[in-house]
C-alpha cells in the first residue's frame, strides 16, 4: 500500500478540486481542470507551486487574480477545507484507496506524455499503482454484444496474458468487462478506468483476488463514491487511450455511444496511439466507420502469432498511411517493385503516378516521386524482414532493437517540425548543418527518414531538400514556433533519459543518433551545468540542482503540459 503522508502540493490540490463525497454548492464549487490550470499559469508566472498558495507568500497572490471563476473568497473558502480533507483521506485510506496528484512522482509518465495539459489534477486507485507505467492494449467496447464478441474478447485478453501484454479497459458491463476478466482468469494483468463507484467495484467478488495478487488496478478520476453519469463516462474514455501504447475496439455502434465518442476523439487528437478495429466475424457498422477514419483492421487471426510484433509494427511511421499491417499482397508488391527496372517502374502504376497525374507531373516530379517511393519500399521490406527474422515464442534480445528502430521516435519528433521550417524554401545539406549547428552524418540521418516518409522532397542536380506539398499543408498547425535550436529541443529528453546513468554509448543507442552529435549535446548540457560527467564509470548524471528546476524549464518550453 502506498505511503499517504500527502506532499504540501498534493494537499492543496486536493483542496482546491477534490469533492470530498459533498454534492455541489453553487458558491464552492472544487475547480474544473480548466480552472485549475489556468490557476497553475498564475502560480509559475509567479514562480509558486500549489502548496505556497497556503504560506504568506502564496496568500499575497491570491487577491491579485484577476478572473470571474478563480476569485478570491472561493478559493480561500477551497483552502479552508483541511478539517474535511482529514476526515475524508484517512477514511479512503482505510477503505484501501490511494490518491495521487499531478504533483505525485508515481504520477502515470503517460497521462502527462499524451494528454499535457488535459492529464486529471486527481487520480483514486486501488490495487497495484506500477501496473500504470506498463501501457498495454486497450481493449474496448459496447455494453450490448453478443456472443461470438463476447468469445473474440475473452480469448484476446487471454492472448494478451500469455504475452505479458498489460490490458485496459473502462471496467464497463460488456467489452471492457469480457477484456479484463479473460485475462485475469489465466494470470494477466489489467488496469481498469472507471467513470463511478471506485469504492464499490474494489470490493467486487470478480475483482478482490485479483487486486490483493497485484495483478489488477482500478482507477477512477472522480470522487470513488460518485455515481453513474453520462459526461463522467464520455470523460474518462480519453485516459483509457492515454495509459495504452495501442487500443483495439472491438464493437463500437454508428455515430453514438462512448466507444465510438472515445474513438473518433484518439483519430482526431492522439494519432501517435494506434487504433485497431476488429473486421472479422460480425462486424458493427461503426466498426466500418472507425476503419474509414483511419482505424487499422486488427489482424484477421491473431491467436497464433507474436501479438507484441504485430502492434510494434503497426508504431512504424512507414506503416502510417496503411489501414493494415502489412498483407502478403503488399509483400509481394514490394518484392516485386524492388525487382523490377528503372524503365519499367517509370511506366507502371506501381510508382504512385496514375494516368491523370503522369498528364499534370512533370518528368522531374516523377523522377523525385520515384525515387521516394524505392526509399520507402525498401525500408518497409527491410523493416518486414526484421520483424519475419523474430521468433513467435517471444522478442528477447531482438524486441530491443526492433525498439530502437520503431518506437525510439521522440528526439526524431521534436526536430522535424524545426527542420521542416527551414525548408518552406529548398536547401541543401551544408546550409542546413550551419543553420541547424548539428553534424552532417545526424542531419542526413533524419533528411532520409523524412523523405522515407515523403514528409520532404530531395532534388538533384543540384541536390536540394524541400518540404512536400502535403506534409506543409498538413503540418501547418504543428511547426514549432518558438524558435528552438536543436539542441533546445532534444536537451528535455536527454535529461529524462538519465533518470539512471548512462554512458555515451548506451544513451546513444537509447535515442537512436549518432554518438558523435550526443556528445556535442552534452558537452553542451555539461557546460550549462545540467549534467556531470563522472570519470570513473565514464557515465553521465543530472546535477540534482536541475532535477529541481526542470519544473519550471518543462513548463516554459511547453506550454501544453504541467508538471503539476
Amino acid at each position: 500500500m502506498l505511503n499517504h503522508v500527502l506532499s504540501p502540493d498534493a494537499q492543496v490540490i486536493l483542496l482546491l478540486c477534490a469533492s470530498f463525497g459533498q454534492k455541489r454548492n453553487v458558491h464552492l464549487q472544487p475547480l474544473t481542470l480548466s480552472e485549475y490550470n489556468l490557476l497553475v499559469k498564475i502560480l509559475i508566472e509567479n514562480q509558486l507551486r500549489p502548496g505556497d498558495l497556503v504560506s504568506a507568500k502564496g496568500l499575497e497572490i491570491l487577491p491579485k487574480i484577476n478572473d470571474k471563476k478563480l476569485n478570491y473568497e472561493r478559493l480561500i473558502a477551497l483552502l479552508e477545507r483541511g478539517g474535511m480533507l482529514a476526515i475524508t483521506v484517512e477514511k479512503w485510506v482505510n477503505q484501501g484507496l490511494w490518491i495521487i496528484t499531478r504533483s505525485d512522482q508515481n504520477y502515470p509518465k503517460k497521462l502527462k506524455q499524451n494528454l499535457q495539459h488535459l492529464a486529471p489534477a486527481i487520480i483514486y486507485g486501488v490495487g497495484n499503482i506500477e501496473l500504470l507505467e506498463r501501457g498495454g492494449l486497450a481493449i474496448v467496447g459496447s455494453r450490448d454484444i453478443n456472443e461470438e464478441e463476447i468469445e473474440y474478447t475473452n480469448k484476446m485478453g487471454k492472448l494478451c496474458a500469455s504475452q505479458a501484454i498489460n490490458v485496459i479497459s473502462g471496467g464497463a458491463k460488456g467489452i471492457d468487462q469480457e477484456a479484463m476478466l479473460g485475462t485475469l482468469e489465466v494470470g494477466g494483468t489489467a488496469v481498469g478506468v472507471l467513470a463511478d463507484s471506485l469504492n464499490k467495484t474494489s470490493v467486487s467478488r470478480k475483482y478482490r483476488d485479483s487486486i490483493r495478487d497485484g495483478k489488477l488496478t482500478l482507477i477512477s478520476t472522480y470522487d470513488p463514491n460518485a455515481g453513474f453519469n453520462v459526461g463522467n463516462a464520455m470523460g474518462r474514455n480519453k485516459y483509457i487511450y492515454a495509459l495504452s501504447d495501442y487500443a483495439l475496439v472491438v464493437s463500437s455502434s454508428l455515430g453514438k455511444g462512448g466507444t465510438w465518442a472515445g474513438a473518433t476523439e484518439v483519430l482526431n487528437k492522439y494519432q501517435q496511439i494506434p487504433v485497431f478495429v476488429k473486421m472479422q466475424g460480425t462486424v458493427k457498422e461503426g466498426n466500418q466507420a472507425l476503419l474509414d477514419k483511419g482505424a487499422k483492421s486488427f489482424p484477421l487471426e491473431p491467436w497464433n502469432s507474436n501479438l507484441k510484433q504485430l502492434l510494434l509494427f503497426s508504431k512504424s511511421p512507414l506503416n502510417q498511411p496503411e489501414n493494415n499491417l502489412l498483407t502478403d499482397t503488399k509483400k509481394r508488391q514490394i518484392s516485386t517493385t524492388e525487382a523490377k527496372p528503372e524503365s519499367d517502374l517509370n511506366s507502371e502504376s506501381v510508382s504512385g503516378l496514375n494516368n491523370s497525374e503522369n498528364d499534370s507531373l512533370t518528368d522531374k516530379k516523377k523522377r523525385e516521386k520515384l525515387e521516394n517511393t524505392r526509399q520507402i519500399s525498401t525500408t518497409e521490406a527491410k523493416l518486414e524482414s526484421d520483424l519475419n527474422s523474430e521468433s513467435a515464442s517471444g522478442l528477447n534480445n531482438s524486441e530491443n532493437d526492433l525498439l530502437t528502430k520503431i518506437t525510439n521516435q521522440k528526439i526524431y519528433e521534436k526536430v522535424l517540425p524545426i527542420i521542416l521550417e527551414k525548408l518552406i524554401q529548398p536547401r541543401n545539406e551544408k546550409y542546413l548543418m550551419e543553420i541547424l549547428k548539428i553534424r552532417m552524418g545526424q542531419l542526413r540521418h533524419w533528411l532520409n527518414q523524412a523523405c522515407a516518409e515523403g514528409k520532404i522532397v530531395k532534388t538533384k542536380k543540384p541536390v536540394n531538400y524541400r518540404i512536400a506539398a502535403e506534409t506543409q499543408e498538413a503540418q501547418k498547425h504543428q511547426i514549432s514556433t518558438k524558435q528552438l535550436s536543436i539542441y533546445e529541443a532534444v536537451l528535455p529528453i536527454i535529461i529524462e533519459s538519465l533518470e539512471k546513468p548512462q554512458t555515451d554509448k548506451d544513451l546513444a543507442t537509447k535515442l537512436n543518433v549518432n554518438i558523435s552529435q550526443l556528445q556535442d549535446w552534452l558537452k553542451i548540457a555539461q557546460t550549462e551545468g545540467k549534467i556531470t560527467l563522472k570519470n570513473q564509470s565514464n557515465t553521465y548524471v543530472i546535477n540534482q540542482d536541475i532535477k529541481q528546476l526542470s519544473l519550471f524549464d518543462t513548463v516554459e518550453n511547453d506550454e501544453k503540459g504541467f508538471d503539476w
